[in-house]
């Protein structure tokens, strides 16, 4: 069954399940026709005893009363005495047991029986009679078996009528509740043939939170393809942003290098130029690709993770950026309760993404105004703070300052690749902070980082 379609295996469960009850019905009323026939006969044989033993009290009875032979008339009656010495010459019609005699000496009590009369079927009750007697009463009961045969007849039709609707019935609620897996099975099956993530499943409308397992399964499905369609044109987007970033210095390079080649035409003046000019060209393309590498790594090995002291790491990363931006001022304030605070990270890529904050800061501020860097504590996060009293960051570029090689129009003109705030979004991310740029009250430039403590040392 494993190996054979859901379909099949669904129509075959419904099916089944449908037929079941449909036989279940069936067989119960059947059962309790039959039940309520036998109830009426031995409810007419026991009124037939009744009138019988009243009218032995009024008149003592011969040994039979009625047609027994034929059955014709509505019941027929015998007494048996208790000791078979005292059976009347003329034999019986009805069957004698031993557990008629039984009945007749007062040993047992009443009961039914079947037997045949003349061909007949017939119901038989035995029941004691005062004197050391039983009295029988036999009615004929094929009747009663006519009717139980035509009602199983009736019931065999109607629950064949019910096993065939349940197949109908089973092959309808494969196809209608697996209507949204088929969909979504062609839909995976054109986007694997076709390689076009643009392509949906089209679900119900107005589902207004009504829907069931598979709707949401297609849902979640559609949406599994928008971020899938999100991810393929971010990579096809970071490919062709970086082979146009890419173009340019590789063209300088292998201008200067074929220069180079005819080092012996250059005065050594043009070539110290050039060697400097591919030096400093080497040095941009290793630094774009090493960003381009990070960028395309989404978490933090796992084994490198560990309880990183934030205020030590952003101390180094200021150190650093005074000796890299010596005309630049840094001010540095931390709380005293940040001192103590841990987070969990890479101390590396924490130093990275700080020092990218701190670059683009010296990079934007005014000449001879400050680069204003805070650290605060709290409960649960260590919030550090990066300004700078450049020209800001206008309404138009806000929401895309942390784009990969995105680049304000302000921003043009300066040294870099556009990769910088885009690699430090993404480390934030990893350890699972939050990195939001902002108007600085004032003028300016305010970057916002929130990075989850993880304890107080």
């Amino acid at each position: 069954m494993r190996r054979r379609p859901l379909r099949t295996r669904l129509t075959l469960a419904a099916s089944c399940a449908v037929a079941a009850v449909a036989v279940g019905v069936c067989l119960a009323a059947f059962l309790v026709i039959r039940h309520q026939l036998l109830h009426q006969l031995d409810l007419h044989l026991s009124q037939s005893a009744r009138l019988a033993e009243q009218q032995y009290r009024r008149e003592p009875l011969g040994v039979v009363q009625g047609e027994c032979r034929f059955l014709a008339a509505p019941a027929c009656a015998q007494l048996v005495p208790a000791r078979a010495a005292e059976d009347p010459a003329k034999p019986f019609l009805l069957p004698v047991t031993e557990a008629t005699r039984e009945v007749a000496s007062g040993e047992r009590g009443a009961f039914y029986g079947e037997t045949s009369l003349a061909g007949h079927r017939a119901r038989l009750l035995t029941t004691p009679l005062d004197g050391d007697r039983a009295l029988q009463v036999a009615v004929r009961s094929d009747t009663v078996d006519r009717g139980v045969r035509q009602a199983a007849w009736v019931l065999g039709v109607l629950g064949a009528g019910g096993v065939l609707l349940a197949g109908a019935l089973g092959s309808w609620v494969s196809r209608t509740g697996l209507a949204p897996v088929t969909r979504l099975t062609a839909t995976a099956e054109h986007i694997t043939s076709t390689r076009d993530v643009r392509h949906r499943i089209e679900l119900p409308p107005e589902r207004g939170g009504r829907e069931d397992e598979v709707t949401r399964l297609a849902a979640s499905f559609n949406t599994m393809l928008d971020e899938l369609e999100k991810s393929v044109s971010a990579q096809r987007r970071l490919v062709a942003d970086a082979s146009h970033e890419l173009r340019t210095p590789l063209t300088a390079l292998r201008t200067n290098a074929e220069l180079l080649t005819r080092a012996d035409r250059l005065s050594d003046a043009q070539r110290d130029r050039a060697t400097a000019a591919l030096a400093r060209q080497l040095r941009e393309v290793t630094t774009l690709v090493n960003d381009l590498i990070e960028l395309a790594r989404e978490e933090e090995p796992s084994p490198l993770i560990e309880d990183v002291h934030l205020t030590s790491v952003l101390t180094h990363a200021v150190d650093a950026a005074r000796d890299h931006w010596p005309a630049v001022p840094f001010s540095l304030s931390v709380a005293p309760d940040a001192h103590t605070a841990t987070v969990a990270g890479v101390p590396a890529r924490l130093s990275r993404l700080l020092s990218s904050l701190l670059d683009n800061a010296a990079k934007f501020t005014s000449p001879g105004l400050p680069v204003d860097v805070t650290c605060t504590a709290s409960a649960d996060h260590l919030e550090v703070l990066i300004r700078d009293h450049g020209p800001g960051i206008t309404d138009e570029d806000l929401p895309y300052v942390f784009d990969r090689f995105y680049r304000a129009r302000a921003a043009r003109a300066l040294p870099g690749s556009g990769l910088g705030l885009a690699m430090a979004r993404q480390i934030a991310r990893a350890h699972e902070a939050s990195l939001t740029a902002e108007h600085a009250p004032g003028g300016g430039a305010l970057f916002r980082l929130r990075v989850p403590v993880s304890g107080f040392r």
